[in-house]
């Protein structure tokens, strides 16, 4: 099993979720955070003053699926992500030991 973890741009997340869902991946965590990486942030107008926004807003979805399905959720994510413009996200994709059910105690594949 692996775990793929992406950074994206907020109004993404729909067109990922969707990539990832008809690939048959029921279940997802969405966190919002805020980063920056090569775009280094941008400057804003309020009340006049300029400021500096160092933070961007970004959306981390984290999904653990069988290690045969890592390269098409990839592709998924991919193609519902990208924007081509700088800023568009990363993906990270981790070994997950082991996957358990709290509700059933369930064990490894089952427990996806």
């Amino acid at each position: 099993m692996k775990k793929i973890e992406c950074i994206i741009k907020p109004f993404k997340l729909e067109d990922v979720k969707a990539a990832i869902s008809d690939l048959g991946i029921t279940g997802m965590t969405v966190s919002e955070v805020k980063g920056f990486g090569r775009q280094k942030g941008h400057t804003e107008l309020y009340r006049g003053s300029e400021y500096q926004v160092e933070f961007l807003p970004k959306v981390k979805v984290e999904v653990v699926v069988p290690a045969e399905k890592v390269d098409q959720v990839i592709q998924g994510i991919l193609e519902g992500g990208r924007t081509g413009q700088i800023g568009d996200g990363k993906i990270f994709v981790f070994d997950a030991l082991e996957t358990i059910r709290i509700r059933t105690g369930e064990k490894g594949r089952e427990a996806l």
